[in-house]
């Protein structure tokens, strides 16, 4: 007879909405990602690459492109915000998912829109470089430098900051953790007042029993087989955060999803940062899987996870402006 851990490891709980979603992706699967099919992707127009699994943008006051100088190169940044225009206050810096070989600005456009809505704050979206073409550690360069870049050159996007959040979802929680530790140890003009990591990579060193119970039939198919395009140094705290002494760090919201991965990844880093003394809010979404953040049209029930969590970094942001009031 099976205890009740076994029994809930051998079946997890999936949403009714999370399962329909999951019967059609395996009638219909993705291609492979293959250096040939990056290839291909890379020739598609980036409007032309917007998802259909997420809601549409919505209406947003002020949309604007600005160009800032990388370690590689130009990088394409892009302000979202609700409010035309705004006093003096924080900023937050988005760094989009994708396996750090797919995904930009456009991809996320619907995610960012509903973030500067939620949050009610200025959220700029950054292009880092993509392996394999650019392999590690050129996206944790660009990521560190665009937030320093952010941090001086508020005029650019006709606003005054005052501090900067950093989140991103799955390898841009990654960067989020990664880029959080570097200003942590090399302040920036302006400080980090808070991170938000949505479903991040924490440590590439070990494979977690979720990498093993989830890895194939739950979105987010991992094989032992699969080319690492990415090409990461494992035991670089750049690549693994999880590894560092993580004292010191901003308040953070950490986000997972139960049928992920990468949710043990997750789990572990938010239970360090606790340990850590760092000021934590855990949410971890029950029944549903890596990515719902942007299926938000094809997971229906996914939208309420995404107010949930943006509502804990609301309260966050509202408790360090109060103390701070006082």
């Amino acid at each position: 007879m099976q205890n009740s851990s076994s029994q809930e490891s051998a079946m997890p709980y999936v949403r009714p909405d999370v399962r329909a979603y999951l019967d059609n992706l395996q009638a219909h699967p993705r291609p492979t990602l293959t250096r040939e099919m990056l290839a291909m992707i890379r020739k598609i127009p980036a409007e032309k690459m917007k998802s259909t699994d997420d809601l549409p943008m919505g209406e947003l006051a002020t949309v604007k492109d600005v160009i800032m100088p990388g370690p590689g190169g130009e990088i394409r940044l892009r302000l979202f915000d609700a409010r035309a225009e705004r006093d003096a206050g924080p900023v937050l810096v988005f760094f989009h998912g994708g396996a750090y070989i797919v995904g930009s600005i456009e991809t996320h456009e619907s995610l960012t829109a509903e973030m500067a809505r939620q949050l009610d704050l200025p959220v700029i979206s950054v292009e880092y470089r993509l392996a394999p073409e650019n392999p590690w550690p050129a996206a944790v360069d660009d990521g560190e430098a665009a937030a320093r870049w952010i941090a001086e050159n508020g005029k650019a996007f006709g606003r005054e900051f005052t501090g900067l959040i950093l989140s991103g979802d799955s390898a841009g929680g990654n960067l989020t953790l990664v880029t959080a530790l570097a200003l942590r140890d090399q302040p920036a003009t302006l400080p980090v007042i808070m991170q938000l990591p949505i479903y991040p990579a924490s440590d590439r060193t070990k494979k977690y029993p979720s990498a093993q119970q989830f890895s194939q039939g739950y979105g987010l198919d991992i094989s032992d087989d699969d080319e690492d395009f990415y090409a990461a140094d494992p035991n670089s705290l750049r690549a693994s955060p999880l590894l560092a002494d993580l004292h010191g760090l901003p308040p953070t919201v950490l986000v997972t999803a139960s049928l992920d991965p990468l949710r043990d990844q997750g789990r572990a880093y938010a239970a360090k940062l606790i340990e850590a003394g760092v000021p934590t809010s855990y949410y971890e979404a029950k029944g549903n899987i890596h990515g719902f953040a942007t299926y938000r049209q094809a997971i229906p029930s996914a939208q309420q996870d995404t107010l949930n969590f943006l509502e804990l970094a609301r309260i966050l942001l509202k408790q360090q402006a109060d103390s701070s009031a006082h």
